[in-house]
């Protein structure tokens, strides 16, 4: 099911301005992907693990280029949870990241 229109959606400048309070975010990249650079205090869980993984209150969805955040937002979302799906993923991002 697409929940697009449901789910909200933030730029990666947003984002960037919400670290400093330390948000839940979720890179839905493969583990290699990660390793290569990603967001500080981002948690790693590729898309295919993503149905499994328990959320703990709102969490903010990152992948590569967009597409992968949406499916996973969208999973996420089915089951409950409050996601928020990064537009542009990091490709886009400005921001700080960590190896």
């Amino acid at each position: 099911m697409n929940f697009e229109d449901e789910i909200p959606t933030i730029t990666t400048t947003e984002l960037e301005a919400l670290l400093s309070e330390n948000p839940q975010i979720i890179d839905v990249r493969e583990d290699y992907e990660f390793a290569e650079g990603h967001i500080p205090n981002a948690i790693n869980v590729p898309l295919g693990e993503i149905d499994n993984y328990e959320l703990n209150g709102r969490a903010y969805i990152i992948c590569r280029s967009g597409q992968r955040s949406a499916q996973a937002a969208d999973l996420l979302y089915e089951k409950g949870n409050n996601v928020v799906d990064v537009y542009g993923g990091m490709l886009s991002w400005q921001g700080p990241t960590v190896t």
